[in-house]
């Protein structure tokens, strides 16, 4: 039976939730753990966990992923290697506020890509869709005070930011072209395996010129938390999404992730709620709605 687009678009907000989990723990690890090393850590935890169940799918699916060996490894280099060592690298040199609203040009790389690569047609409510979810979510990240974006000043961790973005947007249209005869837990398993060597190496001459960090409880909780939870399920989560309802209409419920690091906020850090967290809400959800119900968006897929 064909999963139903409500359930893709519950794949996509569950991994966007855990996902909101991880960044509020790679703010905390920032300053104990350099990128490289917190990537390659993430990522080895990811796949010794995923490669004793996937090995042997791997194993009985070789011919297949050598044939599409190029795909893998771009897959590999995009969702893996790059794209969160960019993310850990930009928080070093730029602020929180400049990191989540460069973030929400993720969906717009999409929707481009997906028009250039997929055939996927930019409807007017898709477009309406994400300027209304922009604005929810500018409003948001600065509280409704909007003279914080006249003072923010620019490093360049927004660069490496604005380069995750694409590449996000990137790998998410290569799941979309995701061979279909490769098992999905053969294809994370390769990925994973493939990304997280060059992370190894990168992370051992990191740890030769940077001060060394202590394995405490804190460190490994964390570190299980972003490698299993934000690593190995949510992106399961996220290519069965995109399987089902696209790389687009994924990306705009991306678009929860502020929302939901907000909320988390509030019970976890205490810090106190204002009317614009409940208005940034009520536009990134309309804005979601606008952009990827059926009912306004009939001529996309």
């Amino acid at each position: 039976m064909t999963p139903s687009k409500s359930f893709g678009s519950l794949c996509a907000l569950l991994a966007t939730l855990i996902w909101s989990g991880n960044f509020i723990i790679a703010r905390g690890l920032g300053d104990v753990l350099p990128p490289v090393t917190l990537a390659a850590l993430r990522w080895s935890t990811a796949t010794i966990v995923l490669l004793p169940f996937a090995a042997p799918i791997i194993w009985r699916e070789r011919d297949r992923i050598r044939k599409h060996w190029r795909h893998m490894l771009i897959s590999a280099m995009f969702g893996v290697t790059v794209f969160n060592t960019l993310i850990y690298q930009a928080g070093h040199t730029t602020e929180a506020l400049n990191l989540s609203l460069i973030a929400t040009t993720t969906p717009v790389f999409v929707v481009i890509l997906s028009r250039i690569f997929l055939g996927e047609a930019i409807t007017r409510f898709r477009a309406m869709g994400l300027v209304i979810s922009i604005t929810g979510i500018v409003i948001l990240v600065t509280r409704g005070q909007l003279q914080i974006l006249r003072d923010l000043s620019f490093h360049v961790g927004d660069i490496w930011m604005l380069g995750a973005g694409f590449l996000w947007a990137v790998y998410s249209i290569l799941l979309k072209k995701k061979p279909q005869e490769i098992n999905p837990y053969a294809y994370l398993g390769t990925t994973f395996f493939i990304g997280v060597l060059p992370l190894i190496a990168g992370a051992l001459i990191e740890q030769s010129i940077a001060p060394q960090f202590n394995l405490t409880s804190t460190v490994v909780g964390s570190v299980l938390y972003i490698g299993i939870g934000a690593s190995l399920v949510s992106y399961a989560l996220w290519t069965k999404a995109v399987s089902i309802i696209g790389p687009t209409v994924a990306s705009f419920i991306y678009y929860t992730l502020p929302v939901f690091c907000a909320v988390e906020a509030y019970f976890i850090l205490n810090e106190s709620a204002t009317w614009a967290h409940g208005a940034g809400f009520l536009l990134i959800v309309s804005g979601i709605v606008l952009a990827t119900h059926p009912r306004f968006n009939r001529q996309t897929s």
